[in-house]
């Protein structure tokens, strides 16, 4: 399975946010990793649905929303409705996983869920058939240009053990820390799904650095 790369816009000059946009996909980016944050569930507060409506006018590219905030069950319906294609919620912030992957689903979207450097993968064991991708944070949540967390390797492993184990297909996304060498490390552990931020838009040559991190 080919490498997916999902330049975060997190890093992207916001002035300037569609250009931004065309700038990575045209570089051979698949998707477009978009963080949303309440400042809440995270200390940092970024974008909602309005800016998701806006940019989906100007990319045709994979939209993988990122949504780091409580109650993720009320943002599904308006972050569908402005273009998401992938919506990912935090198992640690809902009640009811399960219902909340039945609603994303049932809005025309397919449903990830992330867990926390800090979560056990037995939080999302009950769950995993029902996803179509488990995102592993190699950093804790709400901030841009953090260090790798290289524990977070054993837990990549683990996990594509199990999807392999049980037939599943289910994609393993990584966030947090990646750049040229750091990629190597999480594919090589399992994860064929990989968001870059400050790697991909801090970097000279854009197209470079997709190829470097895709490996």
């Amino acid at each position: 399975m080919a490498t997916i790369i999902a330049p975060s816009i997190l890093s992207a000059d916001f002035a300037h946010l569609a250009d931004e946009v065309k700038k990575v996909t045209d570089a051979g980016a698949e998707y477009v990793h978009i963080d949303v944050m309440d400042g809440t569930f995270v200390p940092e507060i970024t974008i909602g649905a309005g800016v998701v409506k806006s940019l989906r006018k100007f990319s045709r590219a994979v939209f993988d929303v990122h949504l780091m905030v409580e109650h993720p069950e009320t943002q599904i319906e308006s972050f569908a409705k402005a273009g998401a294609d992938i919506i990912t919620f935090h198992v640690e912030a809902s009640k009811h996983s399960h219902r909340v992957i039945q609603q994303i689903k049932s809005a025309g979207c397919k449903a990830g869920v992330a867990i926390n450097p800090a979560t056990s993968l037995a939080a999302i064991e009950e769950i995993l058939s029902d996803v179509d991708m488990v995102l592993i944070m190699t950093v804790n949540p709400g901030y841009g240009g953090q260090k790798f967390i290289s524990s977070m390797l054993d837990k990549i492993s683990r996990l594509k053990y199990i999807i392999d184990d049980e037939e599943l297909p289910c994609y393993i996304e990584v966030d947090g820390g990646i750049n040229a060498e750091t990629s190597k490390l999480a594919r090589d552990a399992g994860a064929n799904i990989l968001v870059a931020g400050s790697a991909i838009y801090g970097a000279e040559n854009i197209s470079d650095a997709i190829k470097n991190i895709r490996g």
